[in-house]
């Protein structure tokens, strides 16, 4: 298999476990790119690529940019914050306007579920989804399971807990489905106010106790909380969630294994994780921001490169 079997990257529940393996393979030639004295290929040199993000980002917004560059690729950034957006055009005058100027492809990030696929059924480029409300964020899983591979060999017969605001995640579905296909164990950990009802339906263990989850696990991907997502209280305090849920090297060391720690970003220290975890040898949280890049790269390069059906 030379190409994925999508036109775009809207969810991982809409690509194949090969599309999987194919993206990672293809990041495993990036990532050797990425670390090299000249860091750029001219895959991409005759791509238009526009980033239209219409929420907030930092490091998703830098980490496609920058991967976007690096497969020398032209770039507009689009900011809904200083747009017309804010004058009242809809989401198809926006990219309307922008295919105008004959873009190829759209990164983009949305607060409303849907939205990606919504702009794949009314534009011709190919789109990828950088998340759309609590619904997906597919690139961040697939780093995120590119990293796991990396650090324990596979992703196949590991136990993964996802700890956390499960409620207001993107992060955590992309990864729940990511994971499954990839042949992981998966448990979601949190509070009962922030655990949706349809995870019992998605073929994960649920728990509440962080402890428990804790030993469990190979691997523990701590989420922060989303306060701005959250229109009600969840929770008495954010001291108390730290006390239930906050992960600090006296629990760490207190399970009696070494399991490895990542986080999607970005990070609440003292609250979900404490700095001593977040910058400890367990943790790969770092490296998952270099994957990022390479998962990213792998993913324009492979859609950009299809052939039509």
């Amino acid at each position: 298999m030379t190409r994925l079997s999508t036109k775009h990257l809207l969810g991982i529940r809409n690509i194949t476990q090969d599309d999987i393996e194919l993206i990672f393979a293809t990041a495993d030639n990036f990532k050797q790119v990425i670390n090299r004295p000249i860091k750029k290929v001219p895959s991409l040199r005759d791509i238009t690529i526009a980033n239209l993000f219409f929420e907030n980002s930092t490091r998703t917004k830098l980490s496609f940019e920058l991967a976007e560059k690096r497969l020398s690729a032209d770039v507009i950034n689009f900011s809904a914050s200083g747009s017309s957006v804010k004058k009242g055009e809809t989401l198809i005058d926006t990219v309307n306007n922008i295919l105008a100027m004959k873009v190829d492809m759209v990164v983009m990030r949305h607060a409303n579920p849907g939205a990606a696929l919504f702009l794949s059924k009314h534009v011709q480029a190919k789109i990828i989804n950088a998340g759309d409300g609590a619904h997906e964020h597919p690139t961040q899983a697939l780093l995120d399971a590119f990293s796991i591979r990396e650090k324990l060999g596979e992703v196949r017969g590991k136990k993964i807990a996802i700890i956390g605001d499960i409620l207001h995640s993107r992060v955590a579905l992309s990864n729940i489905h990511c994971l499954k296909k990839l042949g992981a164990e998966v448990m979601v950990c949190g509070p009962r106010t922030l655990m949706p009802k349809y995870m019992g339906g998605l073929d994960v263990k649920v728990e509440h106790d962080l402890n428990k989850a804790l030993k469990w696990c190979d691997v523990a991907n701590m989420l922060r909380i989303q306060l701005e997502r959250q229109e009600i209280k969840y929770f008495p305090s954010l001291r108390e969630y730290t006390m239930q849920y906050g992960l600090d090297k006296k629990r760490l060391d207190s399970i009696g294994k070494k399991i490895v720690i990542m986080h999607p970003g970005p990070i609440n220290r003292g609250v979900e994780i404490t700095s001593d975890v977040a910058d400890s040898d367990q943790s790969i949280i770092l490296d998952q921001v270099e994957n990022g890049v390479a998962v990213r790269m792998a993913v324009l390069y492979l859609l950009a490169g299809r052939t039509e059906n």
